[in-house]
């Protein structure tokens, strides 16, 4: 039975994070084209930016060698880059095991999700067993940062949550983790506030969203109708 994991890997140092440094309100999705020898071809996928900026930032940035722009729809285009760099070339300086990261190309595993963000690669991917999934978690544990963001059975439902924005789901998780929700609380609004750099009405409005979210997805779901 097989894995679905889902995690952030943060190394400023993969290709395209200072790219998605440029725009980092826009969404950057890459595709590797793993035929093309040591050093795949990318194909990127940019949503909510101009235009202007990320082409501006492709053409300047070390890594990118060739860019062509194939395709574009509303304020979504599509990109083909051909790298400047090798693997070693670009992560030699910052990853000790270059051959361990070699060897992952190799797992029994495929990575069918990599969204560029301003500091590393938030992936998904599907993984054999968890002894593949543990080669390649240690690896990055090892090299760089690593958080496991979900992992669950290939047969399993999407677990609660996943209807959550990304601003919903750090506001619970900061929460949660400061004690909010324990008894007595260990944390206030005003200071999970000032975490997130916003005000405390708008903590208590993602709260009760995301909160709103999770019933709807688990307990909702289970109730009979009113009259």
């Amino acid at each position: 039975m097989g894995l679905v994991a889902a995690f952030k890997i943060y190394c400023d140092a993969l290709p395209l994070v200072d790219v998605a440094a440029a725009v980092p309100e826009a969404s950057v999705i890459l595709d590797l084209q793993f035929n093309h020898g040591d050093r795949p071809l990318f194909l990127v996928t940019v949503t909510g930016d101009s235009g202007q900026t990320l082409e501006s930032a492709l053409t300047e940035t070390y890594d990118v060698g060739e860019w062509t722009r194939i395709g574009q729809a509303g304020d979504t285009r599509r990109y083909q880059i051909r790298p400047a760099l090798g693997v070693e070339e670009q992560l030699g300086e910052h990853i000790d095991d270059l051959a361990g990261l070699e060897e992952l190309a190799t797992a029994d595993a495929f990575i069918d999700r990599i969204e560029v963000e301003t500091d590393g690669w938030r992936q998904t991917g599907w993984f054999a067993d968890r002894e593949e999934f543990s080669k390649f978690s240690s690896f990055w544990q090892h090299n760089a940062d690593f958080r496991l963001e979900r992992l669950n059975s290939d047969e399993e439902a999407e677990p609660p949550g996943e209807g959550l924005t990304n601003r919903q789901y750090e506001a619970l998780r900061i929460a949660y983790e400061r004690g909010y929700f324990e008894i007595p609380r260990q944390i206030s609004l005003e200071e999970i506030a000032a975490e997130l750099d916003i005000t405390a009405s708008s903590v208590t409005e993602r709260l009760r969203r995301a909160q709103t979210q999770l019933i709807e997805e688990t307990v909702a779901t289970t109730w009979p109708t009113l009259p």
